[in-house]
Order: structure tokens, then C-alpha cells, then sequence
């Protein structure tokens, strides 16, 4: 079996494909390393088969590292930062006990759902502020 340095290039070409049809931008970077698979192969034609598979490994480790770590590093802004993160949205807003807090807990009406809060005890109704969230459950405090 040998494979041609356009082997490379039409792999390429079917990760960009792959990636037009998912979203991220993972197989654009093994489309990079099998385009350059393909140029090595082309500068080498004599480069064994098993030679051109451990290239093509060694650049899409290198090419998804890289993004990784640029994206790490470089994070992309955004105007809605809280977007996927509900509970945060929630902090500094003012809501009303639904369930008392008692020993520390209870829960209160966000929109439509009830969300577990912890704080000082107080009565149903009792107006409360969110300070802080930890995990699934409203860190609150009572507003005089």
C-alpha cells in the first residue's frame, strides 16, 4: 500500500467539509496537519507509509495543542458573558422567599422555577438579596 502526498490533501479536504458541518474548529486543524502531511509527502515521496501516519499524528497533536493553548490564552470576548451560566446571571438581584429559609435553607421563585438558596432564616415573602452562587444553590442575603 503507498500513499500519495494528494492522499493528504483530499483527507484535508474532508475535515474542512467535517468542519463546516460541526461546530468548533477541530477537525480545521486536522485539515492543517493533513495539508501539511501532504506537502511533506510531496517534498519526500520516498517517506514510508507508516513514516506519513506518525507525521500526520505528530502535526494534529501539534496543531490542536496549539489552538488550545491560543485559546487559553487569547479567550474570546464576549458581550453576554453569563450567557450559559444561569445562577451567576442571578447575583445582585432582588427576589422574594417562596418557601422559608429555615436552618439555613429554602428556596425562592426565579421566573418560573424554584431555586434553593442559603442564608440567615426568614419568613416567606421576606425580601432577599443573591450574593454568591455554589454549585446549584443561591447564596442569599435578608434586606432590611
Amino acid at each position: 500500500m503507498e500513499i500519495l502526498y494528494w492522499h493528504w490533501w483530499v483527507l484535508a479536504f474532508g475535515f474542512l467539509i467535517l468542519e463546516m458541518l460541526t461546530p468548533g474548529f477541530f477537525f480545521m486543524w486536522l485539515a492543517v496537519a493533513g495539508a501539511v502531511s501532504g506537502l511533506v509527502g510531496l517534498l519526500l515521496p520516498g517517506l514510508s507509509v507508516n513514516s506519513q501516519i506518525a507525521l500526520f499524528a505528530l502535526f494534529a497533536i501539534v496543531t490542536v495543542s496549539a489552538w488550545r493553548i491560543y485559546g487559553k490564552k487569547f479567550p474570546t470576548e464576549t458581550d453576554q458573558p453569563l450567557l450559559n451560566k444561569r445562577g451567576a446571571q442571578y447575583i445582585g438581584r432582588i427576589f422574594l422567599v417562596n418557601e422559608p429559609i429555615i436552618n439555613g435553607e429554602g428556596k425562592i421563585k426565579v421566573d418560573d422555577s424554584l431555586w434553593k438558596v442559603t442564608g440567615e432564616d426568614c419568613p416567606v415573602n421576606t425580601k432577599i438579596k443573591v450574593t454568591g452562587i455554589r454549585g446549584t444553590v443561591l447564596e442569599v442575603e435578608k434586606i432590611s
